[in-house]
């Protein structure tokens, strides 16, 4: 099966960190200092306390499927889901490198980065653990 295309994503001064340490292989999550609780997206800004004491904090890379959806229709068919990190944030990604349809909600998934076009930097997707 080929490989869906990935935009690069655009990177601003806030998601730089992020990017950087995804070039090597290492996956960020935002944290705040004044409330305790990690976040994502990443943002100078809690959205749990609107505190700006915000700082990086490795993630592991573990979680499991909160919600899931699978694309067969597409010309390449995906598999998008939320997945709550162990953590604690909830993001959006994609499962990939995997049977789309043995996956389920409760499944744990660990972290791959995927390749984007051009010279952009790695992308954060998960996979079945």
């Amino acid at each position: 099966m080929a490989d869906r295309k990935i935009p690069a994503p655009l990177v601003n001064p806030e998601t730089e960190a992020f990017w950087a340490a995804a070039r090597e292989g290492k996956f960020l999550v935002k944290g705040c200092t004044a409330c305790g609780k990690n976040h994502w997206y990443p943002r100078a800004i809690c959205p749990h306390c609107f505190s700006d004491k915000t700082e990086w904090r490795p993630a592991s890379g573990n979680g499991v499927i909160y919600s899931l959806s699978v694309m067969k229709r597409a010309p390449v068919p995906y598999a998008i889901a939320y997945v709550t990190l162990d953590e604690g944030p909830t993001m959006m990604t994609n499962i990939v490198d995997c049977d789309f349809d043995s996956l389920k909600i409760g499944q744990k998934v660990k972290l791959v980065f995927k390749p984007t076009e051009g010279d952009g930097p790695p992308f954060p997707m998960f996979t079945a653990a």
